[in-house]
């Protein structure tokens, strides 16, 4: 248990209401679960880094299209209030604007793995002795097995191919200097460098600009999972020259669980017929598509990667946050996120402090979203945020062994949440004896 001197140093509970009153984000626009524990009636919800909240719109949005459906049946491709035939153009300009793209160069459709996959058919072309691949060591696992079956495909052997960059000894992240130095090194030898724009473990924000010039200036492709980057924080994607990027939406983006996932691929790219794609029903151009011909017309956009159809029903969910985003704006979240996640931090090294917990994201906010990760020495990480759910009603997210990631989201986290993760950490983990 925490100590009476210990209590007396930590800001004041009166002190969090109070920033809220003068700093209150925009959480009335969604559903926060109840507390499952503790002496408050909604959950402190900081695992928005993992699933985001349900916007409130979301079901009234999600039942209009279904009632178009049922009143309309197939005429509702050209007849629904919002006509599903070109349902997802209704998404394009505003994640556009979020991840800094051209409309022409961004589509949302499947999900983030499977586009990752459909975007290395044609980025991923090892020739001669550019064959290797570049991923972060920590990278999620879903995009290392995603690299290492590209390596198979083209017959290479995946322990070879893919290179993993570490931080150095002793250390919990990745320089981007060193990513350099390796690229600048060794460049001649990568056909692809595909990083985690915010590291889903440490949640450090690569710079993600100045290692895409030093990858295409190295001759190789630069791609960028933006799994934990997509609304998280700032992104200028065609200014940057990143030549691919693929994101999902249902953490920072709040569109529900395993939503549809967004593309970016840089307008240079756009219409090249000597690029690989895999094509269907939905890669041609929209005017001649009902011509019923047996040769694709891909249009001269990001919507030539597209294979089928969207699903209205699941599009539904990513219109209606976006169109949250587009409303609130990327600079106004960032600028309260470096205010709510500063607030956590300063919370977190009061009580970190005599305590076998250590906070591993970097403290410089030009290099971190909102999520700080604590390392605990001892014990479980699981075990931890079930403690912090149950009896504190604090919901957090887990990586074993022991890591424990806490994601103020500034749409809809508080100041108050984050005094609750502090108090509860505090009487939660015990200090150094």
């Amino acid at each position: 248990m925490d100590t009476p001197e210990r209590d007396a140093k930590r800001p004041s509970e009166q002190e969090a209401h109070r920033l809220d009153q003068t700093d209150p984000g925009h959480r009335h626009l969604f559903h926060v679960p109840p507390a499952d524990g503790g002496r408050y009636p909604q959950a402190a919800y900081l695992a928005g880094n993992s699933l985001g909240l349900q916007p409130r719109a979301t079901r009234d949005e999600l039942l209009a299209d279904l009632d178009a459906w049922g009143r309309l049946g197939v005429e509702g491709h050209l007849e629904a209030g919002r006509p599903w035939l070109p349902y997802h153009e209704l998404l394009t300009g505003p994640v556009a604007r979020l991840v800094g793209a051209r409309p022409v160069e961004a589509v949302v459709m499947n999900s983030l793995t499977v586009n990752l996959h459909l975007l290395m058919v044609g980025f991923y072309r090892p020739a001669g002795k550019r064959t290797r691949i570049v991923i972060e060591d920590s990278a999620f696992p879903s995009d290392s097995y995603a690299v290492r079956s590209q390596a198979r495909l083209h017959g290479l052997d995946p322990d070879a191919t893919v290179v993993r960059l570490r931080p150095r000894d002793g250390e919990d992240t990745l320089r981007t200097a060193d990513v350099l130095d390796f690229l600048a090194a060794e460049g001649d030898t990568v056909a692809l460098v595909l990083l985690g724009g915010v590291n889903y473990l440490t949640g450090e924000l690569m710079d993600i600009p100045a290692i895409t010039a030093a990858g295409r200036a190295a001759g190789a492709v630069v791609g960028w999972d933006l799994a934990h980057a997509a609304g998280n924080v700032p992104l200028a994607l065609h200014d940057w020259g990143v030549d691919f990027a693929a994101w999902c939406s249902y953490k920072y983006l709040n569109s529900g669980p395993g939503a549809l996932a967004g593309v970016f691929v840089h307008e240079r790219h756009l219409g090249r017929a000597d690029l690989i794609r895999f094509e269907g029903w939905w890669s041609t151009e929209a005017a001649t598509r009902f011509e019923m011909t047996p040769v694709s017309r891909p249009p001269a956009t990001a919507e030539a990667w597209q294979i089928s159809n969207p699903p209205i029903f699941a599009m539904g969910p990513v219109r209606t946050s976006l169109e949250l985003f587009d409303s609130v704006g990327m600079p106004a979240l960032r600028e309260r996120s470096v205010r709510l996640t500063g607030y956590l931090e300063r919370l977190l090294d009061g009580v970190t402090a005599g305590r076998p917990l250590r906070v591993v994201t970097p403290r410089e906010p030009e290099r971190r979203g909102c999520q700080l990760s604590v390392r605990i020495g001892g014990g479980s990480a699981g075990e931890l945020t079930k403690r912090l759910r149950h009896e504190h009603g604090v919901i957090a997210d887990a990586r074993e062994p022991d890591v424990v990631r806490f994601a103020p989201v500034p749409l809809y986290s508080t100041y108050h949440d984050c005094w609750r993760v502090a108090d509860a950490l505090a009487a939660t983990v015990e200090m150094h004896s």
